[in-house]
């Protein structure tokens, strides 16, 4: 299984692979590790989080989001151009053929495991299917879990 994360010691982000044969999470700027339990692993998926231990994971496809949202761009762009010489229809087929473009792109890509907390990424991971999408609420907590931690951060001492 391949794994992207941000190293919690010097915060670069970092890629590396986690196999049996190299059951640690290092990252490869400052070489921070973290062992890796085999009941961490379950099967060819982790249980957790490897990186930080949190239980929450979630799925999603595996595609840049800046592509996707140029890709769009793209699409507005040449059917504007479209209804703007007086071709609605061809604007329509245009839009359709990106549209199609997108239907064919979540077929095809595979997915990949997203950490809530430290947003770690691993890819490589069969029978993804099971496992939940993202959830807002889920999503929602984490984040203002690390607004208070910030503030207790920056926070004086009384």
């Amino acid at each position: 299984m391949q794994i992207a994360f941000d190293c919690p010691k010097c915060l670069k982000i970092s890629r590396g692979a986690v196999a049996p044969t190299n059951p640690q999470v290092e990252c490869s700027h400052c070489h921070w590790k973290r062992p890796v339990e085999a009941k961490e692993i379950v099967g060819e998926s982790p249980a957790n989080c490897l990186v930080c231990g949190c239980q929450d994971l979630w799925r999603q496809k595996d595609f840049d989001t800046r592509l996707g949202v140029l890709i769009v761009g793209i699409g507005i762009l040449f059917s504007t151009i479209a209804v703007a010489y007086m071709m609605p229809g061809v604007a329509m087929i245009i839009l359709m053929l990106f549209g199609l473009a997108d239907w064919v792109l979540y077929a095809i890509l595979p997915d990949r495991l997203v950490c809530y907390r430290c947003h770690a990424q691993y890819r490589g991971i069969p029978k993804l299917a099971e496992t939940a999408v993202f959830d807002l609420e889920v999503n929602e907590r984490y984040r203002q879990e690390a607004i208070r931690l910030k503030r207790a951060e920056n926070s004086p001492p009384r």
